[in-house]
């Protein structure tokens, strides 16, 4: 079988296939498809590695009703052929997260049919068709967003209820912005110092931990300033190397991440703390603040002072009661837990517990 990126199949299958179906068997039925529930595939980074799991012709639908899921199910479990490009539509096994609907036999299929409401719930927590408040953006992991943003939309039959609702998900209120932003720079404050106090006392592994952890956060912030969803580990350099103005950040990590001794490191480093610090300032969301390193106190490491940026951002707040609280930020900026993560109602139990009283 010739490798075809997901996107692609999937939507020649929903073109092709599943919507000449519909329309022949569930005439007056109206629902929007696409692909938005992960993968690979919905950030258009699928290679023929991704094919050895969960792999095939896939769509989700969504209907207005909840009363409509069982019907177009059942449609679609008796009629829906068995390969598609070579590919086949039905799988066995147990269900998995991304792949269909199960069937007594363990044979499931790939399009999976849900009230979009319903849906919506399940994957953030809340439905942001009635709007997102700043705790449901501050519950929501990056790269459920990313997720729910990128993939595709095939059509949309439910009076563009799924374009919009990707519309109102495409970007944070710039207030919950300058709060996420801060809250990466206060990690960064807390944290840039560390590297070298290792290497000074010849603790070169330990270093290279700091220095791989502000690698992390720092990409995550670039891309952050530049409206673009942090993916998870697996694509968090991928996505950020694709940025147009990456090099200089690319080009100083590697270096800070490479095999030199810690005047190397420092100046990597230094290098992409002082790139991000200016994309900040590109933003115009706060007070521009001057963006080279400078001495840790009486100390001879090189630090950015990051806070200093977390001091603007969030003097730049206009929502009082955001401007109060404590610059923690977006749940997965203070966790990193698969298992919470991609159950909402855990994120959103934990995000609302870091609160202040």
């Amino acid at each position: 079988m010739t490798f075809v990126p997901g996107l692609t199949l999937a939507h020649r299958f929903h073109d092709e296939v599943v919507a000449p179906l519909l329309a022949r068997r569930l005439p007056r039925l109206r629902y929007a498809a696409g692909l938005l529930d992960g993968g690979s595939e919905l950030l258009g980074l699928d290679t023929p590695r991704s094919t050895d799991h969960d792999w095939g012709p896939r769509t989700q639908l969504f209907v207005a009703d909840a009363a409509e899921v069982a019907p177009v199910r059942a449609v679609l479990d008796a009629e829906l052929p068995t390969e598609f490009l070579g590919w086949p539509t039905r799988f066995t096994g147990g269900p998995t997260v991304r792949l269909g609907v199960a069937r007594a036999d363990g044979e499931r299929h790939g399009v999976s049919v849900d009230e979009l409401g319903a849906w919506l719930r399940d994957r953030l927590g809340g439905d942001p068709q009635a709007g997102m408040t700043t705790a449901d953006w501050l519950a929501a992991p990056t790269q459920r967003l990313a997720e729910l943003t990128g993939g595709a939309v095939f059509h949309d039959g439910l009076d563009g209820a799924l374009t919009a609702v990707r519309a109102r998900l495409a970007w944070y209120p710039d207030d919950v912005w300058r709060h996420v932003l801060a809250a990466g720079w206060q990690r960064v404050g807390q944290v840039e110092h560390l590297a070298g106090r290792c290497a000074e006392v010849g603790d070169e592994l330990g270093s290279r931990v700091v220095t791989a952890t502000l690698a992390r956060d720092l990409m995550r912030l670039g891309l952050l300033v530049h409206r673009r969803w942090p993916p998870y580990a697996k694509w968090l350099g991928t996505v950020f190397a694709a940025l147009p103005v990456a090099a200089p950040v690319v080009d100083g990590l590697t270096t800070a991440l490479g095999p030199d001794g810690w005047p190397r490191r420092q100046a990597g480093l230094v290098r992409a703390l002082e790139t991000v610090a200016a994309w900040t300032n590109d933003t115009g969301l706060a007070e521009p603040v001057d963006p080279a390193a400078r001495p840790f106190h009486d100390r001879p490491f090189l630090v950015l002072r990051a806070e200093r940026f977390t001091t603007a951002l969030r003097a730049a707040i206009t929502d009082p009661v955001l401007r109060d609280r404590p610059p923690v930020g977006a749940v997965d900026q203070y966790l990193d837990n698969v298992d919470v993560l991609t159950r909402p109602a855990r994120a959103r139990r934990v995000a609302a517990a870091v609160l202040p009283d």
